[in-house]
């Protein structure tokens, strides 16, 4: 063996210094091989965790490159027959192309053969109804044999060269009694040939590759399309950007590749280009296609002083841009390592299935032999004796086992991606399918995180813009939300603010006035909402903005189809009982408490649990966290403080609160689904593999039977995906400071 590797400029560190490095590997075959992959690298000095993705086939390995190389890494991976290399999207998705197009080659070489094959045994099975010439009977199983022989040589490649990978390693997957059952199958049928005999296995072995080559193509075409939601969003970025060289004039620009961008550099965004990086628009105004981003469709105006984001396309004209978050650490990456993280994520089920069928292969190869074994010693033959050996054999294969959560998993990581959201805990998916009572905050949960202006219809519209010119260049957090909440172009010129009164600046011959009534010389009478509104004035005309926090657009009918689906809800709010109240009426919940502190919150979640409820809890702030802890479930919005997120078994993205039912359906479906899968697989052991052993099952009964069973839990897994809606990211306003950024939190491994 050579040196080992270097991959050190793959190696990314983190904030508290620890290093990472992404593989990718070749040679993973089903969800033992997981477990393999995992504990040899726990095993290395230094490593720190090791998470692998049986989805997307992306080894995560977090390190300390002082104890250990990054290229050991791979070598200690290589050692045991598995090819690890670099994780690059790019040649990823080429090497994986190249996977499932041999698959395809494959399956349809055994699809082929297993017709023809099945023809000449039909005219064998026939003639042997009414009388076959002896003569007649070997030249059909001769043809079948210049068929099956050949067909099999390619048709089996996946399996063989998996099956003796894990042999060199001393090991056993699912491959070895597939490979072992079909040579032992094509091995007797030419013997039995040569001998005349009246029967051969040829479309035993044939239609045993053919089944399980199409449960996998299934299953690989199923995993690429949850693997394509992240590489997607990665290509939103492009390839390069045009930067300001720094030191150089103004006008001096130079082509870079995106990845070389980091936070302070300048770009220069031509219309229709790509935002390469998320960042500040220092110079320039335009109005940016944020549907990747946000999923709105219409443009969205900007100018100096707004943030943008990475994938964002600038419509209009060109924008200066301060790079605040580059390379890694956009609002992109960070979504696409949700991604890898939601779908890595591992149920109770899943690890169950994995030591099941760890253990399952070993005892398939005990069985088949002590099979044989029982029935030579009974006075069978030794023909006899093989036959069902081989029988058990490709019955008992645990391939529906092994299949029956990490497909159900896949589908559902997909349908949470599409439905926005994101798994956070391991356990996630099985806790969320269990819940049967749901508690809501109010505050940034069930309204909006950032104050609207709600009478924005009633006020001119060029009265309206003018107020958002003046309210850039306050920061008052009013003249903020004010901002937020209309379209504008940029700050007014020569714009002054006076602090705790309002922002003037010349306008049109003539002042334009933001702020209070007193400032902006307007005569009202005493309001009880006062203090959250706004007045905005240019020579006579004058309005008054109400900024109040708003319900999530869909809040109502989120609410109903909860209590539809016979949820218990109830709302629980640090806020005063007098801002709670309409908003528990207008919802229609009944049983709501407000000015609850953190620990109030965890006593009446508590007091649930001890009536035997299962509580998902909803919140965002800081004082939900112990809540959030403390309830069976939980789910934040993206928006919220990153300590809330990293409680919560699953955060949400967008304004809407429709992620929260779906992730309830998603979770309840896909529990259900593995129930059944683990169920079937379990039963359909106990019921084909008695059978097997008493002689009633032929090789070919039992490959049809086996791939029969691992092709049903993958269509049944398959049920999980249904029609839904695209992600939409929806990021963190800044909170008055120009330099914030949109974050996702760093979830929980």
């Amino acid at each position: 063996m050579g040196a080992a590797p270097d991959y050190s400029h793959f190696v990314k560190t983190d904030q508290e210094g620890r290093s990472r490095l992404d593989l990718a590997i070749d040679g993973i075959t089903c969800a033992a091989c997981l477990d393999d992959i995992e504990t040899a690298m726990k095993r290395l000095p230094g490593v720190i965790l090791a998470r692998l993705n049986l989805t997307s086939h992306r080894l995560a390995v977090t390190f300390d490159s002082g104890r250990i190389d990054s290229g050991a890494l791979a070598g200690a991976l290589e050692a045991i027959g598995y090819r690890a290399y670099p994780y690059e999207q790019r040649k990823v998705e080429a090497d994986e192309a190249a996977r499932f197009t041999l698959l395809l080659k494959c399956l349809g070489v055994a699809v082929f053969a297993a017709m023809n094959i099945m023809l000449l045994s039909v005219s064998v099975w026939s003639g042997e109804a009414s009388t076959i010439a002896p003569e007649t009977r070997d030249f059909f199983h001769f043809l079948s044999a210049l068929i099956a022989l050949p067909a099999a040589v390619y048709a089996g490649q996946p399996f063989y060269t998996s099956a003796w990978t894990s042999l060199r390693q001393r090991r056993l997957n699912m491959d070895v009694p597939i490979t072992i059952g079909v040579f032992l199958a094509l091995t007797l049928s030419v013997y039995e040939t040569w001998h005349h005999a009246p029967h051969a296995y040829f479309d035993s072995a044939i239609m045993l590759l053919a089944f399980l080559l199409a449960g996998r193509v299934m299953d690989q075409a199923m995993r690429r399309r949850t693997r394509a939601a992240a590489g997607n969003l990665a290509a939103l970025k492009g390839e390069n950007a045009l930067r300001f060289e720094p030191g150089a004039g103004p006008e001096k620009l130079e082509l870079v590749p995106v990845a070389a961008l980091a936070a302070g550099d300048r770009v220069l965004v031509r219309a229709g280009e790509r935002i390469p990086a998320d960042g500040e628009i220092e110079q320039g105004s335009s109005a940016l296609d944020e549907s990747a981003i946000t999923g709105e469709t219409a443009g969205k105006p900007v100018g100096a002083g707004d943030m943008a984001y990475a994938g964002s396309v600038n419509g209009e004209g060109a924008l200066t841009l301060r790079v605040t978050a580059a390379g890694h650490a956009a609002l992109i990456d960070e979504a696409a390592r949700l991604i890898e993280a939601a779908s890595a994520a591992r149920s109770r089920y899943m690890r169950l299935s994995d030591r099941v069928s760890r253990l399952y292969a070993p005892a398939v190869h005990l069985t088949a032999l002590a099979t044989g074994l029982v029935w030579l010693a009974l006075g069978a033959s030794a023909h006899d004796a093989l036959v069902i050996a081989i029988s058990v054999l490709i019955i008992t294969c645990p391939c529906a086992l092994a299949l029956a959560v990490p497909t159900v998993q896949a589908m559902a990581s997909g349908a949470f991606f599409r439905a926005g959201l994101f798994l956070n805990d391991a356990t996630g998916l099985e806790k969320l399918g269990e819940i049967d009572t749901v508690v809501f905050d109010k505050t940034g949960t069930l309204t909006l995180p950032e104050p609207r202006v709600v009478n924005a219809h009633e006020i001119a519209p060029d009265l309206l813009a003018l107020a958002a010119r003046l309210a850039r260049s306050s920061r008052h957090p009013l003249a903020l939300a004010l901002a937020r909440s209309a379209p504008s172009n940029a700050p007014l010129p020569d714009a002054r603010e006076t602090p705790g009164q309002g922002v003037a600046a010349p306008y049109e011959g003539g002042e334009a006035r933001l702020g209070s009534a007193s400032f902006c010389g307007v005569e009202t009478g005493a309001s009880a909402d006062e203090a959250s509104a706004i007045f905005i004035r240019h020579g006579e005309s004058w309005a008054k903005l109400a900024i109040r926090q708003t319900l999530r657009p869909d809040a109502a009918q989120v609410v109903a189809a909860l209590r539809n689906k016979k949820f218990r809800i109830y709302i629980l709010s640090g806020d005063r009982p007098q801002a709670v109240a309409p908003i528990a009426e207008f919802l229609g919940v009944e049983d709501w408490r407000g000015g609850q502190k953190p620990a109030d919150k965890i006593a009446f979640i508590e007091e649930l649990k001890e009536r035997g409820a299962h509580v998902l809890m909803v919140g965002d702030g800081l004082n939900d966290a112990p809540a959030l802890a403390a309830a069976y479930a939980s789910l934040s919005p993206i928006d919220a403080v990153h300590l809330t997120q990293t409680q919560a078994d699953a955060v949400f993205l967008g304004e809407r609160l429709a992620p929260v039912a779906s992730a309830l359906a998603i979770a309840r479906k896909a529990r259900a689904l593995m129930r059944q899968n683990l169920t079937f697989a379990i039963g359909y052991n106990v019921v084909a593999v008695p059978v097997a052993m008493a002689g009633h099952a032929s090789p070919l009964f039992a490959a049809l039977a086996m791939s029969g069973s691992s092709i049903l839990v993958t269509l049944n897994a398959l049920r999980l995906r249904g029609p839904g809606k695209s992600v939409t990211l929806a990021p963190r306003q800044a909170s008055g400071e120009a330099d914030s950024a949109p974050r996702f939190s760093r979830l929980a491994s």
